[in-house]
Protein backbone atom coordinates (compact mmCIF):
# COMPACT_ATOMS: atom_id res chain seq x y z
CA UNK A 1 0.00 0.00 0.00
CA UNK A 2 1.09 3.54 -0.66
CA UNK A 3 2.60 5.14 2.48
CA UNK A 4 0.41 7.90 3.96
CA UNK A 5 1.54 11.49 3.71
CA UNK A 6 2.08 13.35 6.92
CA UNK A 7 3.44 16.37 5.05
CA UNK A 8 4.24 17.38 1.47
CA UNK A 9 6.99 15.42 -0.22
CA UNK A 10 9.43 16.72 -2.79
CA UNK A 11 10.52 15.10 -6.04
CA UNK A 12 12.90 16.07 -8.84
CA UNK A 13 12.08 17.87 -12.06
CA UNK A 14 11.36 15.64 -15.07
CA UNK A 15 10.41 12.82 -12.70
CA UNK A 16 7.13 11.88 -14.39
CA UNK A 17 6.59 9.01 -14.97
CA UNK A 18 9.69 7.34 -13.47
CA UNK A 19 9.52 8.56 -9.84
CA UNK A 20 7.10 7.81 -7.07
CA UNK A 21 6.40 9.36 -3.72
CA UNK A 22 7.56 7.29 -0.82
CA UNK A 23 6.12 9.36 2.01
CA UNK A 24 9.63 9.65 3.46
CA UNK A 25 11.00 12.62 1.51
CA UNK A 26 11.93 15.89 3.32
CA UNK A 27 8.91 17.10 5.24
CA UNK A 28 9.02 20.81 4.75
CA UNK A 29 5.94 22.31 6.33
CA UNK A 30 5.91 21.47 10.00
CA UNK A 31 8.72 23.22 11.87
CA UNK A 32 11.21 20.61 12.99
CA UNK A 33 13.29 20.74 16.17
CA UNK A 34 15.87 22.84 14.36
CA UNK A 35 18.90 24.09 16.19
CA UNK A 36 19.86 27.75 16.00
CA UNK A 37 23.53 26.86 15.85
CA UNK A 38 25.37 27.63 12.61
CA UNK A 39 25.56 24.79 10.09
CA UNK A 40 29.19 23.87 10.63
CA UNK A 41 31.05 21.05 12.32
CA UNK A 42 29.04 19.07 14.82
CA UNK A 43 26.16 21.56 14.69
CA UNK A 44 25.69 20.75 10.99
CA UNK A 45 25.66 17.01 11.71
CA UNK A 46 23.17 17.52 14.54
CA UNK A 47 20.79 19.44 12.28
CA UNK A 48 20.88 16.66 9.68
CA UNK A 49 19.95 14.08 12.33
CA UNK A 50 17.06 16.21 13.62
CA UNK A 51 15.33 16.38 10.22
CA UNK A 52 12.82 13.86 8.96
CA UNK A 53 14.93 12.38 6.16
CA UNK A 54 15.63 8.93 4.78
CA UNK A 55 18.87 7.21 5.75
CA UNK A 56 20.34 7.97 2.32
CA UNK A 57 19.29 11.63 2.52
CA UNK A 58 20.88 11.98 5.96
CA UNK A 59 24.15 10.67 4.54
CA UNK A 60 23.99 13.28 1.77
CA UNK A 61 23.13 15.96 4.31
CA UNK A 62 26.13 15.07 6.47
CA UNK A 63 28.43 15.21 3.44
CA UNK A 64 27.06 18.57 2.27
CA UNK A 65 27.78 21.39 4.76
CA UNK A 66 25.16 24.07 4.29
CA UNK A 67 22.39 21.70 3.15
CA UNK A 68 20.69 21.53 6.56
CA UNK A 69 20.52 25.31 6.69
CA UNK A 70 19.18 25.40 3.13
CA UNK A 71 16.44 22.87 3.93
CA UNK A 72 15.47 24.98 6.92
CA UNK A 73 15.33 28.07 4.70
CA UNK A 74 13.02 26.25 2.30
CA UNK A 75 10.71 25.50 5.26
CA UNK A 76 10.54 29.18 6.08
CA UNK A 77 9.99 30.27 2.47
CA UNK A 78 7.23 27.77 1.72
CA UNK A 79 5.32 28.25 4.95
CA UNK A 80 5.39 32.06 4.93
CA UNK A 81 4.45 32.28 1.26
CA UNK A 82 1.64 29.75 1.61
CA UNK A 83 0.17 31.65 4.55
CA UNK A 84 0.47 34.96 2.71
CA UNK A 85 -1.19 33.74 -0.48
CA UNK A 86 -4.11 32.17 1.45
CA UNK A 87 -4.51 34.85 4.12
CA UNK A 88 -8.03 35.69 2.92
CA UNK A 89 -9.13 32.15 2.00
CA UNK A 90 -11.16 29.71 4.09
CA UNK A 91 -8.14 27.45 4.18
CA UNK A 92 -5.28 29.67 5.32
CA UNK A 93 -2.42 27.16 5.22
CA UNK A 94 -2.65 26.49 8.93
CA UNK A 95 -0.85 23.51 10.42
CA UNK A 96 -4.12 22.13 11.81
CA UNK A 97 -5.21 18.99 9.99
CA UNK A 98 -2.23 19.00 7.62
CA UNK A 99 -1.71 15.24 7.83
CA UNK A 100 -5.32 14.42 6.93
CA UNK A 101 -5.42 17.00 4.16
CA UNK A 102 -2.33 15.62 2.45
CA UNK A 103 -3.91 12.19 2.10
CA UNK A 104 -6.41 13.66 -0.36
CA UNK A 105 -5.70 14.76 -3.94
CA UNK A 106 -7.37 18.17 -3.63
CA UNK A 107 -6.36 21.63 -4.84
CA UNK A 108 -4.82 22.58 -1.50
CA UNK A 109 -2.55 19.54 -1.54
CA UNK A 110 -1.55 20.44 -5.10
CA UNK A 111 -0.49 23.91 -3.97
CA UNK A 112 1.43 22.56 -0.96
CA UNK A 113 3.42 20.18 -3.12
CA UNK A 114 4.15 22.89 -5.69
CA UNK A 115 5.16 25.60 -3.24
CA UNK A 116 7.35 23.23 -1.23
CA UNK A 117 9.26 22.00 -4.27
CA UNK A 118 9.56 25.58 -5.51
CA UNK A 119 10.93 26.73 -2.16
CA UNK A 120 13.58 24.00 -2.07
CA UNK A 121 14.60 24.68 -5.67
CA UNK A 122 14.85 28.41 -4.95
CA UNK A 123 16.71 27.97 -1.66
CA UNK A 124 19.28 25.58 -3.16
CA UNK A 125 20.02 27.90 -6.09
CA UNK A 126 20.45 30.87 -3.73
CA UNK A 127 22.65 28.83 -1.39
CA UNK A 128 25.00 28.07 -4.28
CA UNK A 129 25.37 31.69 -5.39
CA UNK A 130 25.82 32.96 -1.82
CA UNK A 131 28.55 30.45 -1.03
CA UNK A 132 26.62 28.57 1.67
CA UNK A 133 26.99 25.24 -0.18
CA UNK A 134 30.54 23.95 -0.52
CA UNK A 135 30.00 21.76 -3.58
CA UNK A 136 28.46 24.37 -5.86
CA UNK A 137 29.12 27.94 -6.85
CA UNK A 138 27.85 30.50 -9.36
CA UNK A 139 25.65 29.66 -12.32
CA UNK A 140 27.69 28.16 -15.16
CA UNK A 141 25.41 28.91 -18.11
CA UNK A 142 27.16 29.47 -21.48
CA UNK A 143 28.06 33.09 -22.14
CA UNK A 144 28.33 34.07 -18.50
CA UNK A 145 31.68 35.74 -17.92
CA UNK A 146 32.80 34.35 -14.56
CA UNK A 147 36.05 36.24 -14.42
CA UNK A 148 34.32 39.59 -14.68
CA UNK A 149 31.47 38.37 -12.47
CA UNK A 150 33.83 37.54 -9.63
CA UNK A 151 35.76 40.77 -10.24
CA UNK A 152 32.61 42.85 -9.74
CA UNK A 153 31.28 40.69 -6.90
CA UNK A 154 28.45 39.24 -8.97
CA UNK A 155 27.39 35.61 -8.72
CA UNK A 156 24.47 34.10 -10.64
CA UNK A 157 21.86 31.87 -8.99
CA UNK A 158 22.74 28.28 -9.88
CA UNK A 159 19.38 26.80 -10.86
CA UNK A 160 21.05 24.15 -13.00
CA UNK A 161 22.88 22.67 -10.02
CA UNK A 162 19.81 23.11 -7.83
CA UNK A 163 17.55 20.93 -9.98
CA UNK A 164 20.31 18.36 -10.56
CA UNK A 165 20.96 18.06 -6.83
CA UNK A 166 17.23 17.71 -6.13
CA UNK A 167 17.08 14.68 -8.40
CA UNK A 168 19.97 13.06 -6.54
CA UNK A 169 18.73 14.01 -3.08
CA UNK A 170 15.12 12.95 -3.53
CA UNK A 171 15.70 9.75 -5.48
CA UNK A 172 13.49 7.94 -7.99
CA UNK A 173 11.05 5.06 -8.05
CA UNK A 174 8.76 3.53 -10.61
CA UNK A 175 5.30 5.09 -10.74
CA UNK A 176 3.56 2.26 -12.60
CA UNK A 177 -0.18 3.03 -12.83
CA UNK A 178 -0.54 4.88 -9.52
CA UNK A 179 -2.61 7.88 -10.60
CA UNK A 180 -2.23 9.66 -7.27
CA UNK A 181 1.55 9.43 -7.52
CA UNK A 182 1.41 10.88 -11.03
CA UNK A 183 -0.78 13.74 -9.85
CA UNK A 184 1.59 14.55 -6.97
CA UNK A 185 4.68 14.40 -9.15
CA UNK A 186 3.02 16.60 -11.77
CA UNK A 187 2.26 19.25 -9.13
CA UNK A 188 5.78 19.04 -7.72
CA UNK A 189 7.17 19.72 -11.19
CA UNK A 190 4.79 22.68 -11.59
CA UNK A 191 6.50 24.25 -8.58
CA UNK A 192 9.96 23.74 -10.07
CA UNK A 193 8.84 25.13 -13.44
CA UNK A 194 7.44 28.20 -11.67
CA UNK A 195 10.90 28.92 -10.26
CA UNK A 196 12.50 28.37 -13.67
CA UNK A 197 10.08 30.81 -15.29
CA UNK A 198 11.41 33.54 -13.01
CA UNK A 199 15.07 33.05 -13.97
CA UNK A 200 16.29 36.14 -15.80
CA UNK A 201 19.59 37.25 -17.26
CA UNK A 202 20.76 40.53 -15.70
CA UNK A 203 23.61 42.55 -17.19
CA UNK A 204 25.80 45.39 -15.94
CA UNK A 205 27.90 47.70 -18.10
CA UNK A 206 31.41 48.78 -17.18
CA UNK A 207 33.61 51.29 -18.97
CA UNK A 208 34.90 54.83 -19.08
CA UNK A 209 32.20 57.44 -18.44
CA UNK A 210 29.49 54.81 -18.25
CA UNK A 211 30.19 53.27 -21.65
CA UNK A 212 29.45 49.62 -22.17
CA UNK A 213 32.96 48.57 -23.12
CA UNK A 214 32.64 45.56 -20.84
CA UNK A 215 29.34 43.90 -20.04
CA UNK A 216 28.96 41.43 -17.20
CA UNK A 217 25.88 39.19 -17.19
CA UNK A 218 24.57 36.72 -14.65
CA UNK A 219 21.47 34.64 -13.95
CA UNK A 220 19.16 35.86 -11.21
CA UNK A 221 15.97 34.35 -9.74
CA UNK A 222 12.89 36.45 -9.16
CA UNK A 223 11.88 37.08 -5.52
CA UNK A 224 10.11 34.02 -4.14
CA UNK A 225 6.98 36.10 -3.61
CA UNK A 226 6.64 36.29 -7.41
CA UNK A 227 6.78 32.49 -7.57
CA UNK A 228 4.15 32.23 -4.83
CA UNK A 229 1.84 34.61 -6.67
CA UNK A 230 2.19 32.54 -9.86
CA UNK A 231 1.44 29.30 -7.99
CA UNK A 232 -1.63 30.89 -6.38
CA UNK A 233 -2.87 31.71 -9.89
CA UNK A 234 -2.24 28.08 -10.85
CA UNK A 235 -4.27 27.04 -7.80
CA UNK A 236 -7.16 29.30 -8.81
CA UNK A 237 -7.17 27.78 -12.31
CA UNK A 238 -6.35 24.20 -11.29
CA UNK A 239 -7.64 21.38 -13.51
CA UNK A 240 -9.52 18.33 -12.30
CA UNK A 241 -7.99 15.31 -14.02
CA UNK A 242 -8.94 11.78 -14.98
CA UNK A 243 -6.80 8.74 -15.68
CA UNK A 244 -6.70 7.34 -19.22
CA UNK A 245 -4.69 4.57 -20.85
CA UNK A 246 -2.52 5.44 -23.84
CA UNK A 247 -3.54 2.96 -26.56
CA UNK A 248 -0.08 3.09 -28.13
CA UNK A 249 2.06 2.56 -25.03
CA UNK A 250 -0.41 1.03 -22.58
CA UNK A 251 0.72 3.53 -19.92
CA UNK A 252 -1.61 5.45 -17.64
CA UNK A 253 -1.78 9.19 -18.36
CA UNK A 254 -3.56 12.19 -16.91
CA UNK A 255 -6.09 14.18 -18.89
CA UNK A 256 -8.19 17.23 -18.08
CA UNK A 257 -11.85 16.74 -19.04
CA UNK A 258 -12.55 20.45 -19.31
CA UNK A 259 -9.90 20.90 -22.00
CA UNK A 260 -11.66 19.17 -24.87
CA UNK A 261 -9.34 20.32 -27.64
CA UNK A 262 -6.16 20.89 -25.65
CA UNK A 263 -3.90 18.49 -23.79
CA UNK A 264 -3.06 19.04 -20.15
CA UNK A 265 -0.32 21.65 -19.77
CA UNK A 266 2.79 20.93 -17.73
CA UNK A 267 2.21 24.20 -15.85
CA UNK A 268 -1.35 23.34 -14.71
CA UNK A 269 -1.87 22.38 -11.09
CA UNK A 270 -4.10 19.30 -11.05
CA UNK A 271 -6.39 17.61 -8.54
CA UNK A 272 -8.65 14.55 -8.40
CA UNK A 273 -11.40 15.38 -5.91
CA UNK A 274 -13.33 18.33 -4.51
CA UNK A 275 -12.01 20.13 -1.45
CA UNK A 276 -13.87 20.23 1.87
CA UNK A 277 -15.50 23.57 2.70
CA UNK A 278 -13.08 24.39 5.54
CA UNK A 279 -15.94 26.38 7.12
CA UNK A 280 -16.24 24.34 10.32
CA UNK A 281 -13.66 22.57 12.48
CA UNK A 282 -12.78 19.17 11.04
CA UNK A 283 -9.83 16.87 10.65
CA UNK A 284 -8.70 19.09 7.77
CA UNK A 285 -8.69 22.52 9.44
CA UNK A 286 -9.77 24.51 12.49
CA UNK A 287 -12.56 26.19 10.52
CA UNK A 288 -13.00 29.92 10.03
CA UNK A 289 -14.55 30.86 13.38
CA UNK A 290 -12.65 33.79 14.93
CA UNK A 291 -10.83 34.66 11.70
CA UNK A 292 -10.42 38.36 10.89
CA UNK A 293 -12.08 39.56 7.72
CA UNK A 294 -12.73 42.70 5.68
CA UNK A 295 -16.36 43.82 5.99
CA UNK A 296 -16.92 44.76 2.36
CA UNK A 297 -14.80 42.13 0.62
CA UNK A 298 -14.01 38.90 2.45
CA UNK A 299 -16.41 38.54 5.40
CA UNK A 300 -19.27 37.03 3.39
CA UNK A 301 -17.15 34.24 1.92
CA UNK A 302 -14.77 33.71 4.82
CA UNK A 303 -17.51 33.49 7.44
CA UNK A 304 -19.51 31.01 5.32
CA UNK A 305 -22.77 32.94 5.81
CA UNK A 306 -22.65 32.68 9.64
CA UNK A 307 -22.09 36.40 10.05
CA UNK A 308 -19.37 38.23 11.93
CA UNK A 309 -18.73 40.03 15.18
CA UNK A 310 -17.70 43.68 15.31
CA UNK A 311 -15.40 45.13 17.95
CA UNK A 312 -13.58 48.41 18.46
CA UNK A 313 -9.82 48.25 18.90
CA UNK A 314 -7.59 51.14 19.96
CA UNK A 315 -4.41 51.30 17.90
CA UNK A 316 -1.33 53.49 18.37
CA UNK A 317 0.41 55.03 15.38
CA UNK A 318 2.86 57.74 14.39
CA UNK A 319 1.27 60.93 13.07
CA UNK A 320 1.95 64.59 12.22
CA UNK A 321 5.49 63.77 11.15
CA UNK A 322 7.82 66.61 10.14
CA UNK A 323 11.29 66.56 8.64
CA UNK A 324 13.83 68.59 10.61
CA UNK A 325 17.04 69.85 9.08
CA UNK A 326 18.68 67.95 7.69
CA UNK A 327 17.88 64.33 8.20
CA UNK A 328 15.74 63.99 11.29
CA UNK A 329 12.04 63.15 11.36
CA UNK A 330 9.90 64.06 14.35
CA UNK A 331 6.49 62.44 14.86
CA UNK A 332 3.73 62.61 17.39
CA UNK A 333 1.94 59.54 18.74
CA UNK A 334 -1.75 59.29 17.99
CA UNK A 335 -4.42 56.77 18.93
CA UNK A 336 -7.19 55.70 16.63
CA UNK A 337 -10.23 53.50 17.07
CA UNK A 338 -10.71 50.86 14.39
CA UNK A 339 -13.53 48.45 13.74
CA UNK A 340 -12.36 44.84 13.65
CA UNK A 341 -14.50 42.08 12.17
CA UNK A 342 -14.20 38.41 13.09
CA UNK A 343 -16.20 35.44 11.83
CA UNK A 344 -18.74 33.94 14.22
CA UNK A 345 -18.05 30.42 15.40
CA UNK A 346 -19.86 27.51 13.81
Amino acid sequence: PRPPHSLPSLLPVNALPTSALTGREPLVFLPGPFSNEPSSGKAHLKQCEQMTLTRRQKRLCRREPGLAETLRESVRLSLLECRYQFRSERWNCSLDGRGSLLKRAIKETAFLLAVSSAALTHALAKACSSGRMERCTCDDSPGIQHREAWQWGICGDNLKYSTKFLKKFLGQKRVSKDMRAQVDIHNINVGIKAVKSGLKTTCKCHGVSGSCAVRTCWKQLSPFHDTGRLLKFRYDTAVRVLSVTNAATGETELTGPRRQSQSLRSTDLVFMEDSPSFCRPSRYSAGTGGRSCAKDTTCQSLCCGRGYNTAMHLTTMSCHCQVRWCCHVECQTCQREEEVYTCKAA
